[in-house]
């Protein structure tokens, strides 16, 4: 009895269609709010020769991670792999980005209300990079998933 139950939730037993499709839309997702703000500035330098870097965009994208990290939470579990990576980037993400705007609105930041030259705006800058780290995270949580599905090695090693 033991043994079929450890068949039936065997990783191997979850590499279904609904797992690749959880692996590679939660791997599109959560790299989106990274890869837009570095294509679109790659795109005015060469269209206009300037240099305009939006770096909000990760925040301002954080539905796409926040789905995104989501579907790979999801894969992680059917699949038992990379959970502990992808959940914890997922909930620092989370953790960070709604510090950072209590922070900024707290200081004044967010209003305008104080001078950008201050403690306070290193504080909330390094904890928009802390977020934006985060989210890196999950979404090589979400590569090493990919290679778990598609891998049938990967799973054996």
């Amino acid at each position: 009895m033991e043994g079929s139950l450890g068949e039936r939730n065997s990783p191997m037993q979850k590499r279904d269609a609904l797992t690749k499709v959880l692996a590679v839309g939660g791997a599109i997702l959560s790299w989106f709010p990274i890869l837009a703000p570095i294509l679109l500035t790659a795109a005015f330098l060469i269209a206009e020769g300037a240099f305009r870097f939006d770096y909000l965009m990760p925040a301002e994208l954080f539905p796409a991670a926040l789905v995104g990290g989501l579907l790979l939470l999801w894969a992680a579990i059917r699949l038992r792999s990379h959970r502990r990576l992808i959940a914890w980037g997922l909930g620092l993400a989370i953790v960070l980005l709604f510090g950072t705007q209590a922070l900024a609105e707290v200081t004044g930041l967010a209003s305008g209300a104080d001078e950008v030259a201050t403690v306070w705006w290193v504080v909330v800058f390094a904890s928009l990079a802390l977020y934006s780290l985060a989210v890196v995270a999950v979404g090589v949580g979400g590569f090493l998933l990919l290679r778990t599905v598609f891998n049938p090695r990967q799973a054996a090693a």
